[in-house]
């Protein structure tokens, strides 16, 4: 199997993560931002490799493939995958940071409402029962003087990015046996899905591809 490591790398003499393995299986220039995946999913596949131990990030590898093609223009994907990342943090994060989770959950769901035309505090079944679970941080977040509306293009920019973010670092933080195994499930979960949402399978790689990867990464 290829070898994981943390961090961005200028080659693969330097190491690889697992985004940048990506971008070397699809063809591309070597870089951890390759145009293959989905913007927040290569943001989330990155930080997750950054904060796992080295016998989680091997587990990490077999997802590498399925990431490559997984993109679209749909303005909802980007608050999708941070309310999956969300949804993932606030029950295990420490009470500190599962304010913050609860307003990340928050503002995916706003964003949400604004993309498909529903009313602003419309909530989401799996949020709503999740966000139960925390009242103090619930009750919290819904005072939080930042949840507006916002633009779409905002959010993707920015907030998003902090949402996923804050939550795998709170995850891999909290105090619980199995947050590197719930980190891996999060981002293989999240995979799946984006697989339904841009409609697209993943292509099997060629195993000559594969061996010089293992050789590339191997040291």
């Amino acid at each position: 199997m290829p070898v994981l490591s943390r961090g961005k790398h200028r080659s693969p003499k330097k190491g690889a993560c697992f985004m940048e393995l990506a971008s070397f299986l699809a063809g591309e220039a070597w870089s951890d931002h390759p145009g293959c995946t989905h913007p927040l999913l290569a943001s989330m596949a990155r930080d997750v490799n950054d904060h796992v131990d080295d016998f989680a990030r091997s587990r990490l590898v077999p997802l590498i493939p399925e990431v490559i093609g997984l993109h679209g223009d749909d303005p909802r994907v980007d608050a999708w995958i941070a309310r999956e990342a969300a949804l993932a943090a606030l029950p295990v994060a420490a009470s500190e940071r599962q304010g913050v989770a609860a307003v990340g959950l928050l503002r995916c769901e706003r964003m949400l409402n604004q993309l498909e035309g529903r009313p602003k505090h419309h909530l989401d079944p799996r949020t709503r029962a999740r966000l139960d679970e925390v009242p103090l941080a619930r009750d919290w977040a819904r005072g939080f003087s930042a949840l507006g509306w916002g633009s779409s293009t905002s959010f993707a920019k920015r907030s998003a990015p902090a949402i996923v973010h804050s939550a795998v670092s709170g995850i891999a933080a909290a105090s619980v046996p199995n947050s590197d195994e719930l980190l891996v499930d999060l981002l293989a979960h999240t995979i799946t899905l984006c697989r339904e949402w841009f409609a697209h399978e993943p292509v099997p790689l060629g195993e000559d591809l594969w061996r010089q990867t293992v050789r590339m990464t191997q040291r």
